[in-house]
């Protein structure tokens, strides 16, 4: 822990230029997992010509490794210049409920820098925050997301502890953040959809806590400004009552609303990922 500290003292600049080396490793030595974003491109964007295509692949390296240098600087970061580099929109909608006594939900996909998101939130919310994560198999690490996510407050709950728990959001309001694109395992409840032109599989715990508790679902909108800098934007999804609400609504709007985030930047999606696996 203590060298991730002493790298995080270094300026962002300077991490950058870690990066940048990584960039190139990425890319042009190991071409990390090349066959898997190439594929997965070209069944998104069909529309778009080879060398489009390639240049999505190419902005993704950048990004996902510029991801490694600004999770890193998360660590040691000071408030003012975090506020200066990522901006939130519309904080409130997810406050408000809260304050009134409901838990809100806030959902979003992998897009860079989701991490920051997390951060994000905690550090503009005037209400309680928690961030349910997949937990890491390797000990050391899973304590440092713990600590870097936690950077400006907030509580992390592993998935599985949170099951637990979950019925708690009636009596402790919070707000709940959930990443709602991650393949779930075939042991898990899986909803199966059409998504980016290709079937893919959902975990539907938004679904099933918005409409078994009456909560506020809002869609995290990721945008990246320039190197560095981000707007996150929260955009109602769903709300009480559901009466009407056909089955999956949730989980449906919330598929239309990430491909409409992805369409509008599309470098910036978690392309190394193998989701379309069902």
């Amino acid at each position: 822990m203590f060298f991730f500290r002493l790298l995080s003292r270094l300026p962002l600049p300077v991490l950058y230029l870690f990066s940048d080396l990584l960039y190139l490793i990425a890319r042009f030595v190991i071409r990390y997992r090349k066959k898997v974003i190439d594929e997965n491109i070209l069944h998104a964007f069909p529309e778009l010509s080879g060398t489009e295509r390639k240049q999505v692949r190419n902005r993704f390296y950048r990004n996902f490794t510029d991801t490694f240098a600004e999770t890193i600087k998360i660590l040691t970061i000071s408030e003012r210049e975090f506020r200066k580099r990522f901006v939130i929109k519309n904080q409130q909608g997810l406050d408000d409920p809260v304050k009134k006594g409901i838990s809100s939900l806030m959902v979003a996909g992998h897009l860079f820098n989701w991490e920051m998101g997390v951060i994000g939130i905690n550090l503009y919310s005037e209400v309680p925050v928690e961030t349910i994560y997949l937990k890491v198999n390797n000990p050391f690490f899973n304590e440092l997301m713990k600590k870097i996510r936690t950077r400006f407050g907030g509580y992390v709950t592993e998935k599985k502890e949170f099951r637990r728990g979950m019925l708690t959001l009636a009596k402790d309001p919070r707000i709940v953040l959930l990443g709602s694109d991650q393949r779930p395992p075939r042991s898990e409840n899986r909803y199966q959809r059409n998504f980016l032109n290709r079937p893919a599989v959902f975990f539907e715990g938004a679904e099933f806590l918005s409409k078994k508790m009456g909560l506020h679902v809002l869609y995290g909108k990721m945008t990246k400004v320039k190197r560095g800098h981000y707007h996150f934007e929260f955009i109602p999804l769903a709300e009480p009552p559901f009466d009407d609400a056909l089955p999956h609504s949730v989980t449906d709007r919330f598929c239309e609303m990430l491909e409409k985030n992805i369409r509008e930047q599309p470098d910036m999606y978690l392309w190394s990922h193998k989701r379309w696996k069902v």
